[in-house]
């Protein structure tokens, strides 16, 4: 029969009432056995009974109270036949209890006893229910009946059979193997079919991401964390509703869809226990552990927000909460949704930014504050996107540094601004500026950096003291053995390496003794508050000591204004930039003020700022 579990019901019913005619019987019926809570259950009957009664003594029949016919169809291999007085008193009274409820032209004005032949179904030597005939009264059912219902349980045996095995291929093909939750496959036919249009909404998804279960990996080893995993499925699959769609997206993420329509507000309630939930501890091997989750809510409307836009913004919103830290609920919003546009865009059009020579540098000069004398100038690139206007590294970098084209910017960066420096010296200009560029990790850490590095400087003919690498914090830490290779080679070639944005929290004194740099930056969020903020001013203070004590060059980033620049002087730190003293500004302006080589430090008629 070529059925599925879909239709193979009223398939049988259809068959059923064929043999019913067939063998000139009053009820036929199938029944499977469920071997785990030892009971037969009614699958299908011919004819169906008007009126059900409650409880259902034909419904489900447990084998430990079952009358001496259904105590045997638990084990039954063979046929099972019984006519009036022949000591089934139990199954006849179950028989007529069931029968009451028939259409009065099969029962007519009275329940006899009935005379029956149950064939059992078996695969593989194990009975799997049987298909029988019920005549109510007396009635023989010959040896050549008997092999056609052998035959027909055979076939019933098979079907049964087959539409498990093909049950089981779909649960695993929609399952998760570890936790017997959902998998990917399975939730997205979810919420195909719950945000089809007509649909109740809106539909909350909930984006659940462990936090550092790495670290329980190492401390317990990977089996640990598949039990860990495990658990936390159980726990979701107890302590929610039986409608909800949970589904895990592989390693520590997993998705909730609550089958109740939820706003934003409720949503994030849902997400708040959830969050408890899954925090509360895990005992392990003797070990009792606990990990923190991220969780990102996204609410779609039927027939308006596509299953992608839906799962998207749930991904971005987690993102966000593990970003603030994890531990966190982060719900998708307008303003979230333009920031991963911004970055989508930026991603797809980066690389051709960069070979269509969309990206470009501004300098901003570094004077020192005591005389106005322009010191170095800082290369800063800029892109001008083609809708977006003008771009500045922030906008971009983090991007870049995540679809591996950093190392790329950076050797455009490094090879531009020495051109230009050669530029300006064929000019008469910059014969004793600096020329500071920024390095991302990408390219500290690259084996073949200060090679090319010499090569540029060869190419322009650019002294390697004319050059300073600017380095912030956290790369010195993120691999510092290869820094400090690196480091080492570019003082071989004469280059000089500045930290930047030093004092936000990553080096430590060990990492300046043990690296050979040239200056530290003061980072602007020191600098902009000096005069108002005493915590800043004796940070400042600190570093200068620290830099005095090292003999290191100094530079203070981000001063915007007067009181901050007199700080910087009463404090010993005399070189400086920011909008105070001049934005960053096109190569043709840089050049217009090395032509002096000053930049006025009259403060009394600087005091208006831009910081557009």
């Amino acid at each position: 029969m070529g059925v599925d579990a879909a239709t193979m019901v009223p398939t049988t019913e259809v068959i059923l009432a064929r043999l019913r005619a067939f063998f000139g019987v009053d009820h036929t019926c199938l029944r499977y056995n469920d071997h785990e809570i030892r009971a037969s259950i009614m699958i299908a009957e011919c004819p169906s009974r008007d009126v059900i009664p409650d409880p259902d003594p034909l419904g489900v029949v447990y084998f430990e109270d079952a009358d001496e016919v259904f105590a045997q169809a638990e084990h039954m291999t063979d046929l099972i036949y019984g006519r009036p007085g022949s000591g089934t008193e139990g199954y006849q009274e179950r028989v007529r209890e069931g029968a009451a409820a028939m259409a009065a032209d099969v029962v007519g004005d009275g329940v006899p006893e009935a005379s029956f032949l149950a064939a059992p179904l078996v695969s593989a030597g194990v009975p799997s229910g049987f298909i029988s005939l019920t005549k109510f009264g007396d009635r023989e059912f010959d040896a050549d009946e008997m092999n056609a219902m052998r035959a027909i349980a055979a076939l019933f045996a098979q079907l049964k059979a087959r539409i498990a095995a093909e049950e089981q291929l779909r649960h695993i093909a929609s399952h998760d193997d570890l936790t017997g939750l959902s998998n990917r496959r399975a939730l997205l036919e979810h919420m195909e079919e719950r945000l089809a249009p007509g649909r109740p909404g809106p539909v909350a998804t909930l984006f659940i991401d462990l936090d550092r279960l790495k670290a329980l990996n190492d401390f317990l080893g990977h089996s640990a964390g598949d039990q860990f995993i495990s658990a936390i499925a159980r726990r979701l699959r107890d302590q929610t509703d039986p409608r909800d769609m949970i589904a895990r997206l592989g390693g520590d993420e997993f998705v909730i869809v609550p089958a109740l329509s939820l706003g934003a507000a409720a949503a994030e309630s849902e997400a708040q226990r959830i969050r408890k939930l899954i925090g509360e501890r895990v005992e392990l091997g003797g070990e009792k552990v606990s990990r923190s989750v991220s969780i990102g809510v996204a609410v779609g409307n039927p027939g308006s927000t596509s299953v992608s836009d839906v799962l998207r913004q749930a991904d971005q919103a987690v993102m966000a909460a593990k970003a603030s830290g994890g531990n966190g609920i982060a719900i998708f919003t307008e303003e979230m949704r333009a920031q991963y546009e911004l970055r989508d865009d930026i991603e797809l059009n980066l690389r051709h930014a960069i070979e269509s020579e969309a990206l470009f540098l501004h300098y901003q000069p570094e004077v020192d504050l005591r005389t106005g004398r322009i010191e170095a100038v800082e290369a800063l690139v800029r892109w001008q996107h083609p809708t977006r206007g003008l771009l500045y590294p922030g906008a971009f970098i983090e991007v870049a540094e995540a679809t591996n084209l950093a190392g790329e910017i950076g050797r455009w960066v490094i090879r531009s601004a020495c051109q230009q420096l050669a530029d300006w010296r064929k000019a008469g200009l910059a014969s004793d500026i600096v020329l500071r560029i920024n390095v991302s990790p990408v390219q500290l850490v690259s084996l073949d950096f200060v090679a090319s590095v010499d090569q540029v400087l060869a190419e322009f003919g650019i002294d390697g003291k004319s050059v300073c690498f600017e380095i912030t914090e956290h790369v010195v830490v993120q691999d510092l053995v290869r820094t400090r290779i690196t480091l080492r080679g570019l003082k071989d070639i004469g280059v000089q390496v500045a930290i930047d944005d030093f004092g936000t929290g990553y080096s430590s004194l060990a990492h300046l003794k043990a690296l050979t740099v040239d200056a530290l930056k003061i980072d602007l969020g020191f600098v902009r508050r000096l005069g108002e903020d005493a915590d800043d001013l004796a940070i400042v203070k600190s570093i200068v000591g620290l830099a005095n004590s090292f003999g290191l060059g100094l530079v203070a980033e981000g001063v915007e204004t007067v009181i901050a620049a007199e700080t910087l002087i009463s404090v010993g730190c005399y070189r400086a930039q920011g909008f105070l003293l001049s934005l960053p500004v096109a190569p043709s302006e840089i050049a217009k003020l090395l032509t002096t080589g000053y930049i006025s430090v009259d403060f009394s008629v600087n005091d208006e700022v831009n910081t557009n």
